[in-house]
């Protein structure tokens, strides 16, 4: 599909940063495509490491949604930081809902540390829901319920494919560290170096001016950073989790679970889906405070376990993933979100099952 034109019922547009917009080529479907989908890239990205979805997307949903793959943190850009580049997402969702007057609703499907940086983008994006419309009876007189709003429109699905919600410092959750505590001692001391202040970020070594590590308090609201309540704003939260062979990022931290919580897995669940080997609905918790652990446990652990359970006060759906009988499996990162829609094909099934269960 080349810049502007038509294929298989698909057209695209670039923007001079990269940016991709894919929409239907029938025009009485592009006019009614109400529901922006954001995608979202990691680190050392771009908005073509999605192309193969949108396309998808629009193919089979092309009267209802428009795609736009983000250009505002590619490449080294990925390293300025989650909330640096969460600022500039915000920014740029923005632009495109200026630019598109019809759009009603949003999602988002973000890669990797992408999808730190969209939970940082909609805490920033959220607007609660107005008192009066709080107020207002409803047709069977009964108040309306309404979770505020991101941009100004209706949140429905927030996807992350392969993100490190609890970070990535210590207790095993880079698995390419082989989960020997020395190793990951020295890659928190030393991983601003390489991968700056995302890196610091990630590894939960971050102190603005006395403050916890921003992934720590991203499990709250934050003066006008609505964290929380923007995530829970969403109808469908999911977590995409490479069960193995993600030498980036590990099970626990894209899934959201303790050791004790992670599944016994087989082979694929459903036909349809070969590399889907487990799916489950975790309902949110109760618990409105979180508990300090013993000072017994170690830092990594304690900050994991506060991170869980804050996470776990929503609902969430959670789809394993594994890739163990491909011969591409040492990619698992990539083939997860189909990065190339050449070597990474393996995961177009991936794909299919976000789309079958989008919500539109």
């Amino acid at each position: 599909m080349e810049n502007g034109v038509s294929d298989n019922g698909v057209c695209s547009s670039e923007s001079v940063n990269g940016g991709q917009d894919v929409w239907s080529s029938k025009e009485s479907d592009s006019l009614s495509a109400d529901h922006l989908v954001v995608m979202v890239n990691g680190i050392m990205g771009s908005s073509t490491d999605w192309r193969y979805a949108a396309e998808q997307f629009v193919k089979r949903l092309p009267d209802k949604v428009f795609v736009h793959c983000s250009e505002r943190n590619v490449s080294k850009l990925t390293l300025d930081g989650v909330d640096v580049m969460g600022d500039r997402l915000a920014e740029e969702i923005l632009e495109v809902i200026q630019r598109k007057p019809n759009l009603r609703k949003i999602s988002f499907v973000a890669h990797s540390v992408g999808g730190l940086v969209a939970r940082y983008a909609i805490g920033k994006l959220y607007r609660p829901p107005e008192t009066e419309q709080l107020e207002a009876p409803s047709t069977n007189g009964q108040p309306q319920e309404s979770s505020g709003t991101i941009g100004g429109l209706e949140p429905v699905n927030f996807v992350t494919v392969a993100t490190p919600h609890l970070g990535s410092r210590g207790n095993k959750q880079v698995p390419f560290l082989f989960g020997l505590t020395a190793i990951e001692k020295i890659a928190s001391l030393i991983i601003h170096w390489i991968l700056r202040r995302t890196g610091e970020h990630l590894f939960m070594t971050d102190d603005d001016g006395g403050k916890p590590p921003l992934v720590q308090r991203m499990i709250e609201d934050q003066g006008e950073y609505y964290f929380m309540s923007a995530l829970k704003s969403f109808k469908r939260r999911v977590v995409y989790s490479n069960v193995d062979y993600d030498h980036f990022v590990g099970w626990r931290t894209s899934s959201i679970r303790r050791i004790n919580e992670l599944p016994k897995w087989e082979d694929a669940v459903n036909e349809k889906y070969p590399h889907i080997v487990y799916e489950e609905r975790c309902k949110g918790t109760d618990s409105e405070k979180i508990e300090p652990t013993s000072a017994e446990v170690s830092y990594p652990a304690r900050l994991e376990e506060e991170l869980v359970t804050g996470l776990s006060r929503l609902s969430w759906e959670k789809v394993d993933v594994s890739f163990h009988k491909s011969r591409q499996r040492l990619a698992a990162h990539s083939i997860i979100q189909v990065k190339d829609h050449t070597a990474h094909i393996e995961g177009a099934d991936v794909i299919d099952h976000i789309i079958d269960h989008f919500q539109t």
